[in-house]
């Protein structure tokens, strides 16, 4: 038998950009028909790394050879030629095309576009039964979930002949079961001899999916190992370069009064939709409280209005006074001055401003803090950048460059920032809203520590979050939301993900007991 040639060679890859050296001499081998996980840190150089694959980057120097032949990418239009497809962290989707005008454009027969739609939906319907993705080819995009978006991008690339599919932190935005049945079409597109790169930081599904996985750290490659050989703490080891605690390591509560007092709040978007009904709860001081649910069942709207970005009606009552929810001191600003904190959801549209610098950023929200006023009129700049440094440095925020901007981070140091911002304030109410979406393994622990130090502080914390493992192993109560109502609430010690997932899909505290 002879040696089969690998589906993708990089010899000696490089690249930096200006003073940073994103990746260094890196050499890879994937076989083909196989699942390859690509595993590491933010910032470690993955996404630049399938970035050259995928010709978006040219690298400094180094080899390209696809299934044996030394190949040029120029241009993401040579990585399609080539048999290349990604799909990228946050999709390239036209919201207000349908699937079928999605699939089709860049990849049009010929000027007349009929002829290439009515070719494209035959093939569409047939890659969607062979592949199980199960997609509308007439539905908009922005009427369907991301998790249908992504199989979206995904036929993207099977329609264009990809026999070597990348997909960068594909479940970031994605419920459980979505994941699950990412994972059986990718078991399937295997089965089918294509070669899958998978990108993640999740080292469940490393052991899940993965045939082979290597790790990088600081834009070197330190290890390729046969999954079945490894475990989940060797590989957190090779990523950071130390042991890693991956599980949250915590005392019981001891909570105190009642900090935060939410009763019938409701909010009816601009389109007469109501997102919340009547929720109603309490967080106390000393204790975490985690909203677990699906995305989109009204945990948004929730932190929203709390946070002041959203109007609702109903009360809020913060250590025993009425917080406004309608009137010109409902604003994020007000809410902060009264020791609320707030870490979004989504950091980069409503936590940072990307074109800013990273001491910018800081002072959002805060720039009134005596700490940066030089006096009556002008900021102290100099105070915030030097406050900026030394979260940076506590935080561990790499590259640690205050002057940075926003943009120039990656995913889980932005979080970093925001994190930093909003803890360092000491509030007595913290909302934080997917903590740990797109952060590495090193970055969750840190910021779990982070959260359970605030707790321990005798703080209040309202946790939003997709990840039921992040939710039952940080939260010291737990509620579940579904269609904007609090379904019920559990003790995180006597339940389990089988019980919260039933009343994540609606079935309530009766039917569960029936």
């Amino acid at each position: 038998m002879t040696d089969q040639a690998p589906a993708i060679e990089l010899k000696g890859i490089s690249k930096a950009f200006g003073p940073v050296q994103a990746n260094k001499d890196i050499s890879i081998r994937v076989m083909p028909g196989t699942i390859h996980g690509i595993i590491g840190e933010n910032g470690a150089g993955k996404s630049t790394l399938m970035s050259i694959l995928y010709g978006f980057y040219k690298a400094d120097k180094g080899e390209i050879f696809i299934q044996g032949n030394k190949t040029e990418i120029p241009d993401s239009q040579a990585a399609i030629r080539a048999g290349i497809g990604m799909v990228f962290q946050h999709f390239k989707l036209v919201e207000n095309f349908s699937v079928l005008e999605n699939v089709v454009l860049g990849a049009e027969d010929g000027a007349l576009l009929k002829p290439s739609l009515a070719k494209a939906r035959f093939e569409l319907m047939r890659l969607s039964e062979e592949y199980e993705l199960n997609v509308d080819p007439d539905a908009l995009i922005e009427e369907i979930g991301v998790g249908m978006q992504q199989r979206v991008e995904i036929l993207k690339s099977l329609y264009r002949k990809a026999d070597i599919l990348i997909l960068d932190e594909p479940t970031g935005v994605l419920t459980p079961s979505e994941a699950d049945h990412l994972f059986r079409i990718l078991r399937g597109l295997k089965e089918e001899g294509k070669t899958i790169i998978l990108i993640t930081h999740k080292l469940r599904e490393i052991m899940d999916v993965t045939d082979t996985v290597s790790v990088m750290r600081r834009g070197e490659m330190t290890a390729t190992v046969k999954t079945a050989e490894t475990s989940p703490p060797q590989l957190a080891e090779l990523m950071v370069g130390r042991k890693v605690l991956l599980s949250v390591d915590k005392q019981p509560a001891s909570p105190g009064e009642t900090v935060l007092e939410v009763k019938n709040l409701s909010v009816t978007d601009e389109d007469g939709v109501q997102r919340l009904k009547n929720v109603s709860f309490t967080v106390r001081a000393g204790e975490i409280l985690g909203i677990a649910g699906v995305a989109g069942n009204g945990q948004s709207e929730l932190l929203e209005v709390l946070g002041g970005i959203a109007k609702g009606t109903g009360e809020i009552n913060l250590n025993g006074d009425a917080i406004d929810l309608t009137g010109k001191h409902s604003d994020g600003q007000t809410r902060r001055a009264r020791g609320i904190a707030h870490v979004p959801e989504d950091r980069q549209r409503l936590g940072l401003i990307m074109d800013f610098m990273a001491w910018e950023n800081t002072g959002f929200g805060y720039h009134n803090d005596e700490r940066y006023q030089k006096n009556s009129l002008l900021m102290d700049n100099n105070a915030l950048r030097a406050d900026t440094a030394e979260k940076m440095e506590r935080y561990d925020v790499r590259p640690p460059n205050p002057k940075l901007m926003a943009k120039s981070f990656s995913g889980g140091n932005q979080q970093k920032i925001v994190v930093a911002r909003e803890i360092d304030r000491n509030p007595d109410l913290l909302l934080v809203g997917q903590p740990t979406r797109g952060v590495d393994i090193g970055a969750i622990e840190f910021i779990h520590k982070q959260l359970i130090a605030l707790r321990d502080a005798g703080k209040a914390v309202l946790l939003v979050s997709v990840e039921l493992d992040e939710i039952m192993s940080l939260s010291d109560r737990i509620a579940v939301m579904f269609d904007g109502q609090i379904m019920g609430e559990r003790d995180p010690g006597e339940t389990n993900e089988t019980e919260l997932g039933l009343l994540m899909a609606g079935v309530t505290d009766t039917e569960t007991a029936a």
